[in-house]
């Protein structure tokens, strides 16, 4: 389920890690809308399964990122309950422990991954108080702009777009994916709304 779900979010190699994850630690997943004041969270009140949230807005290694953060706070939780400080010596070994698997080029491009090596050394509560680490990530950005690619919600409906290679026309939001039919198979699949495509005229 996670997997379906993650795999539009982060960067491919890492879909299946994530996955695996979910299996290892048992939580509940939800994309969320963007967010001023936090990149994503985790929750876990008495009699409930633990819950993390990422804003769906992200680039793809911020998503990444974001998520084994959480993750993070997940595996304390299971194995300490909440005995320890949120943002700990505990939470910043696991964070190590998990962010150790996807610190290869396969996973971030150079810039984000020299500096979340180094990062990773001591991670700080946020990805923003680190701010070399906050400035690779905010390039991401600016190159997709650069790019001339846009991001698929802000399209029109009715909108032809090329994604993956893929002709596609654009339809209506259902909840963070966007109803779009193949041009060519009249298919019809879902895309992240937030996906980067290439806009026909």
């Amino acid at each position: 389920m996670l997997l379906s779900l993650i795999t539009d979010f982060v960067p491919p190699a890492s879909a299946a890690y994530c996955a695996e994850l979910h299996r290892r630690y048992d939580f509940e997943f939800k994309l969320a809308r963007p967010r001023r004041t936090r990149l994503g969270d985790f929750t876990c009140r008495p009699g409930t399964r633990p819950a993390i949230t990422v804003n769906s807005n992200l680039n793809p290694s911020a998503f990444l990122i974001t998520f084994l953060h959480e993750v993070a706070h997940c595996a304390v939780y299971r194995r300490y309950r909440k005995r320890v400080a949120p943002h700990g010596i505990e939470w910043k070994t696991c964070f190590r422990e998990i962010l150790l698997p996807v610190l290869h080029p396969d996973f971030f491009p150079g810039e984000v991954l020299q500096e979340l090596k180094r990062y990773a050394l001591n991670p700080k509560a946020t990805t923003s108080g680190d701010v070399a680490l906050a400035e690779a990530l905010k390039k991401l950005d600016l190159h997709e702009e650069v790019c001339n690619k846009k991001v698929l919600k802000h399209l029109e409906e009715g909108s032809l777009f090329v994604f993956n290679g893929r002709g596609f026309r654009k339809g209506p939001l259902r909840r963070t994916r966007i109803l779009c039919t193949e041009v060519s198979s009249k298919k019809k699949y879902t895309i992240a709304a937030h996906a980067l495509v290439d806009e026909q005229h």
